[in-house]
């Protein structure tokens, strides 16, 4: 009796892997090769993405035997969920697997920021040795705004708090006693806007978040504002950052995503106010073993159930 496939197309820790191969067979594919991953999906029964993988109607549509679309990560906005709950298939993610990574770099860009170290670091390293060019601020005293007080938001609530900083947060689904748990006080969107000095964001991309942050809202910011984005590229637009940035309405920027991941033709990218990194909030073995981990014993879950 044929084993059921389980594809997984983007890259996982072979500890994870491991537990997998005594149920299945494992088929291992890029999935930012279309031809492949169209191909292999046709007979499978699991598909176990990361972000690099587009699920959408196509490939669900190609994979008429498939039970599961394993996220292992916390985001969804690279599966076509509405579809592919209509056609059967379950649709699941691993939301706590990387939140204290994207938390703790979250912490490390808004210091960077304000310390100018990586500049700085790269001004040793050509030789040089103008201290007084890189007078930075101290996070202590200042205002910290939080757009999305979700499970990333309240670890960079809990974390920063420690650095003395004022928390405030702006999200319409928490309350004042769930924020003041984290030590952020909820405030207004325009409050939020107006009064950080530090704005970080932990917002899903959707339709409504998507452009959330544009040349309206920018213009509201304190000119000393230092923004930082590990969430998804998209809520921020791009192009009315790279004028604030540029007029000098807005300090600095710290992103680690894009609306277009490389961000090859972004306005932001050679700033000399932008850090710039490649989508690294989840980028430690720990979030990644968690993630993979959790995607698989969703599949094996599934499997289970459905007797395959």
């Amino acid at each position: 009796m044929s084993r059921p496939v389980v594809v997984v197309s983007d890259p996982l820790p072979e500890a994870t892997l491991a537990e997998l191969r005594p149920h299945c067979e494992l088929r291992l594919v890029d999935g930012r090769d279309r031809a492949d991953l169209l191909a292999s999906v046709a007979d499978a029964v699991a598909l176990i993405v990361r972000s690099g993988t587009q699920v959408d109607h196509e490939v669900l549509a190609q994979a008429p035997a498939l039970k599961i679309v394993a996220r292992a990560g916390v985001g969804l906005d690279n599966v076509d969920v509405t579809y592919a709950r209509s056609a059967g298939v379950t649709v699941v993610n691993a939301p706590d697997s990387n939140t204290v990574s994207v938390a703790e770099f979250t912490v490390g860009l808004v210091i960077a920021s304000l310390r100018h170290i990586c500049a700085a670091a790269q001004h040793v390293s050509e030789g040089e040795w103008r201290r007084s060019a890189f007078m930075g601020g101290e996070l202590a005293g200042r205002t910290l705004g939080i757009l999305g007080l979700g499970r990333v938001g309240r670890q960079v609530a809990r974390r920063l708090t420690a650095f003395e900083m004022h928390v405030i947060a702006y999200d319409p689904h928490v309350s004042a006693a769930e924020a003041a748990e984290v030590g952020a006080e909820l405030v207004t969107f325009d409050t939020l806007l107006t009064t950080s000095d530090v704005l970080t964001i932990h917002l899903p991309k959707s339709p409504a978040t998507t452009g959330l942050l544009g040349e309206s809202e920018l213009a509201r910011v304190k000119p000393s504002l230092c923004l930082v984005n590990t969430a998804r590229g998209g809520i921020v637009d791009e192009n009315a950052l790279a004028a604030a940035l540029k007029d000098g309405r807005i300090a600095c920027a710290a992103l680690d995503v894009f609306a277009e991941e490389p961000p090859r033709a972004s306005p932001l990218l050679h700033l000399p106010n932008v850090l710039a990194t490649p989508h690294l909030g989840a980028g430690t073995d720990s979030a990644q073993l968690r993630a993979g981990r959790s995607a698989v014993h969703s599949v094996l879950r599934v499997l289970e159930t459905a007797g395959v």
